[in-house]
């Protein structure tokens, strides 16, 4: 998979070259590709932002240096992602989904009060959200996004079953887990996880991960139980 991060803070991304996504890009399994969104403004000062039309509080990044970033490393397979607060909420179902559907994807990292809507118009594919707060910039978006849709990538994380065991796989919450040592602090591993019954390791797991999405996410757990009602 192809991953190019458009930004005025390349230095920002340094820690995707750490841990698992720097053995995924060292392998040539995921190829992310940093461009500095200033190296394409004509302004003698290299300036990207401007006063926003109609007044308000807040700088606005220009059309531009974007627009031109935009067009240096497009091709037709490109999927254009914006991420904005009013965006579609990420969510596990949609990392699969465009994890699935695009080997190309080109990131924008808005800063200040936003990009020049037109941008918008012109380019983006789709705007997405991580969550409902607002944030000085979409680098700390787009490296969320990156961690998330790389382990979908096949060979990354070397082991399917962790994608379709972890949280939210299943529309539920993951179950605890434990390892060595058996008794930590007073503390005891259930017995039921060293009994070597995997058909009671399953039930349990499923017990608990139902039990935590009841008591933590109400919302989850109700689309949970309405899925069961329709099967």
């Amino acid at each position: 998979m192809k991953i190019t991060i458009l930004t005025l803070f390349p230095e920002m991304f340094d820690s995707l070259n750490y841990s698992i996504l720097g053995r995924a890009q060292e392998k040539n399994l995921i190829d992310i590709n940093i461009v500095n969104i200033r190296d394409f403004s004509l302004d003698n000062n290299k300036r990207c932002d401007d006063y926003s039309y109609g007044g308000g509080a807040g700088m606005i990044m220009t059309p531009q240096p974007l627009f031109d970033a935009i067009k240096s490393v497009k091709t037709d397979k490109s999927h254009i992602i914006y991420f904005s607060p009013r965006g579609e909420l990420l969510s596990q179902d949609k990392v699969k989904e465009i994890s699935k559907t695009y080997d190309d994807l080109i990131l924008i990292c808005g800063h200040y009060e936003g990009i020049d809507e037109r941008i918008i118009e012109l380019c983006v594919d789709e705007e997405i959200s991580i969550g409902d707060y607002v944030l000085t910039g979409g680098e700390i978006p787009a490296m969320v996004f990156v961690d998330s849709i790389s382990r979908y990538v096949p060979n990354v994380l070397g082991n399917t079953m962790t994608t379709e065991e972890e949280s939210f796989s299943n529309g539920l919450l993951e179950y605890p887990q434990y390892t060595r040592p058996q008794v930590f602090m007073g503390l005891e591993v259930p017995d039921v996880l060293t009994s070597g019954n995997h058909g009671k390791i399953k039930d349990w797991r499923l017990e608990k991960s139902i039990e935590i999405t009841r008591l933590r996410r109400p919302d989850l757990y109700r689309n949970y139980i309405r899925k069961l009602d329709k099967e």
